[in-house]
């Protein structure tokens, strides 16, 4: 896995553009993970917690349904079967533990459709932690069974009325939270966007499943796949399972973003943005001409985010992964597609990528591909329902 280098830069992408009074804390978290990740002690803590709460490894699945329909060989990488319901848990796990280790007595995070905020919810419960988590108000409507779980863990959840009232207004407020209360607050940040080292902490703790995918594969097929594909929002269920692999020259990687209604109102950062600054870090980012924020949507509330992590960036500019736009009607075509098929009900993010693997068989035909199955859609049934009662 590439580092970045010391000014926290992906080649061009990254850094910390942040206001000056949260440099010493960005500083005390860099300093404190340089030291836990060489840490032994810490690093088989982190996978105790791994294996006996989480519930790892994922199994890596052969969808022999989809696969006879479509002409390939697929794998799922079933994070859907973790605590929590999705990939969230193996991050917010890592940065509780270092919280937790660094003294701090409450965590805040940003949340979009709700997956983040419960693992964060959970693993505040599990190390005694205070969490506050922001969540913008039209997330709140539409994810309203994760508002209602994170509330159950004893998380206070925070409706955020500004701007879009989305993931990006989330942010916004998650971080002028942690700017007034740096002393005894960890800010858990639950995707690979951000000040650095936050891209590199993330992507280090959701690495496990591109670990685990490229050993089961190996014992699987006896070689690695040709293609690796996985939904990107902030990016970090497809950094997990792309990064293990980076060095592996003929793995493929396949990014899917979201489409949204059109090319004038999508949450594609990388296929329709521009390099700009979006929260900390330089990166990929919906905006007009202006350098203004655009207006973002996707039916897949973890997804409707105007920037993308800055590994990914430095992934798109240095074609190491392709980066492809899938429309919300084509990913309730993927939602239902793996449904019927292999009678796995995925999160709306992940059948973003399902639905990828129609437009993939067309130019590789008996392909081995690993998908990363990020989430399971229980949470995404209202919205689905909708979508459908709207369309009879």
């Amino acid at each position: 896995m590439p580092l970045p280098n010391k000014k926290g830069y992906f080649g061009a992408f990254g850094g910390k553009f942040m206001p000056e009074t949260l440099f010493p804390c960005l500083h005390e978290l860099d300093s404190f993970y340089d030291k836990a990740r060489k840490d032994n002690a810490f690093k088989k803590e982190f996978q105790f917690y791994l294996k006996n709460y989480a519930g790892r490894p994922t199994i890596l699945y052969f969808a022999k349904n989809l696969s006879k329909h479509l002409g390939m060989k697929i794998y799922l990488k079933r994070e859907d079967l973790l605590h929590t319901g999705a990939h969230k848990i193996n991050n917010s796990l890592g940065q509780a533990l270092l919280a937790h280790s660094m003294g701090k007595k409450r965590i805040i995070a940003e949340t979009g459709a709700g997956q983040h905020g419960v693992s964060a919810a959970t693993v505040a419960r599990l190390f005694n932690l205070k969490c506050d988590v922001y969540m913008g108000e039209e997330d709140i409507a539409r994810q309203r069974m994760n508002v209602f779980r994170m509330k159950i863990l004893g998380a206070n959840v925070i409706a955020v009325k500004s701007g879009s009232k989305t993931l990006k207004d989330a942010c916004n407020e998650a971080m002028r939270d942690w700017v007034t209360n740096v002393r005894n607050t960890y800010y858990l940040i639950g995707s690979t966007f951000g000040p650095h080292p936050y891209p590199m902490i993330v992507r280090d703790f959701q690495s496990v499943i591109g670990k685990e995918a490229r050993a089961q594969i190996l014992r699987e097929k006896n070689r690695l796949p040709h293609f690796l594909l996985a939904c990107v929002g902030g990016g970090s269920n497809s950094m997990g399972l792309f990064a293990p692999f980076f060095k592996d020259r003929k793995v493929k990687f396949i990014g899917v973003e979201a489409g949204g209604m059109n090319k004038n109102l999508n949450s594609a950062s990388i296929s329709y943005g521009a390099v700009g600054v979006l929260h900390g870090a330089k990166t990929y980012v919906l905006q007009d001409r202006f350098g203004q924020v655009k207006a973002t949507h996707s039916i897949a509330a973890g997804l409707d985010y105007p920037g993308v992590g800055p590994e990914h960036s430095f992934y798109k500019n240095s074609k190491r992964s392709e980066y492809v736009a899938v429309k919300d009607k084509e990913a309730l075509e993927g939602f239902k597609m793996l449904s019927e098929l292999e009678g796995i009900i995925p999160a709306l993010e992940s059948a973003h990528a399902i639905y990828y693997l129609k437009k993939l068989a067309k130019r590789a035909r008996n392909a081995l591909v690993v998908v990363c199955l990020s989430g399971r859609g229980d949470k995404d049934l209202e919205i689905v329902q909708q979508c459908t009662d709207d369309h009879r």
